[in-house]
């Protein structure tokens, strides 16, 4: 009974925050939304035993990424009237895509395919249970292949992301420090010797 309170708690406070995370207009208030919405998401895994996907959540995502969202979101000067534009102008298309998403979502939840004896029954575990072994042999066993794909992507990713940026630092008239610190005096400096000249 308690478990449930909880439960919807914490459910209420992520669907609050998420909408608040779309709704807000203030791009900074809807960075710190969308932490509560992590915390609240964590709590949750919480109540299903599964401690590694919450702090995994709560280190990852708040401590790293939702900080440098942040940083950037606040360094960037933002023009709030241009957003405030777009929102409306796409809100109609925006209503029609939100509500095929709750159909789609209610469509699958409520199918009979959840409600089977492997979803219902809530397991027992241990105290000395491990959920983060679980994870890794699960992982690492049916869904290899899969993980696998998943970090070829990543790697992907990383390449091009490293290869538009060194692209767009050949542009720049940066100079290398090694070739600064072990420069000579003749390389860049010449003495002339010129004739006195003299006034007429």
């Amino acid at each position: 009974m308690i478990e449930q309170v909880v439960f919807y708690l914490f459910a209420s406070m992520l669907l609050l925050s998420a909408s608040m995370v779309v709704v807000m207009k203030n791009p900074i208030h809807a960075a710190l939304f969308l932490v509560l919405s992590f915390f609240s998401s964590a709590a949750i895994w919480l109540l299903l035993q599964a401690e590694f996907l919450a702090i995994a959540l709560v280190l990852v995502y708040v401590g790293a990424v939702m900080v440098l969202f942040l940083f950037v979101v606040m360094m960037l000067d933002i023009n709030l009237v241009t957003i405030r534009e777009g929102f409306a102008r796409y809100l109609p298309v925006g209503i029609i895509v939100a509500l095929l998403m709750v159909t789609a979502m209610g469509l699958v939840v409520g199918s009979n395919y959840f409600m089977s004896e492997n979803y219902m029954a809530v397991k027992e575990v241990s105290a000395d249970h491990s959920n983060t072994r679980e994870l890794g042999l699960t992982l690492y066993t049916e869904y290899l292949y899969q993980f696998e794909i998943a970090g070829a992507i990543l790697l992907v990713a990383i390449i091009a992301a490293i290869s538009l940026s060194m692209s767009k630092a050949k542009l720049t008239k940066s100079k290398n420090p090694g070739d600064q610190v072990f420069v000579k005096k003749k390389d860049r400096l010449r003495v002339i010797k010129m004739q006195a000249e003299k006034k007429e």
